[in-house]
């Protein structure tokens, strides 16, 4: 004949009705300024300082690759256009609107970054 097992028990604790903490919001955290708070205020300046970085870079090497290209394409600067030659109008009408355009992409998605940061808070 075979042993008998011995019977299952379920053990609980006495407190599984007793009421839950209050949760600890995030934005506290951060307010408190806190090491959670600083890690993620430090990374959402992180994710900005990459966006900014980027931008830059982008632009310093558009601008700077426009004497770049004038100097290993030296035909384009004889090039005069209504007497204006080729690289003033380059270096006047492409320069400006492309900061401009860096700008705005840069303000773009600086928002965008700060909106997911805030959902990221707020979920928590």
């Amino acid at each position: 004949m075979r042993p008998e097992r011995p019977r299952r028990v379920v053990v609980t604790s006495p407190r599984t009705s007793a009421a839950r903490p209050p949760r600890y919001p995030v934005t506290r955290e951060i307010d408190e300024q806190t090491r959670l708070g600083e890690v993620y205020m430090r990374s959402l300046v992180r994710t900005q300082l990459r966006l900014a970085l980027l931008v830059c870079t982008v632009l310093v090497c558009f601008v700077g690759g426009l004497p770049l290209l004038f100097l290993l394409a030296p035909g384009l600067s004889g090039v005069a256009v209504l007497g204006v030659p080729l690289p003033w109008i380059v270096l006047a009408g492409l320069t400006y609107p492309a900061f401009v355009g860096g700008a705005a992409l840069y303000v773009r998605y600086a928002e965008r970054n700060e909106r997911r940061f805030a959902e990221l808070v707020d979920r928590r």
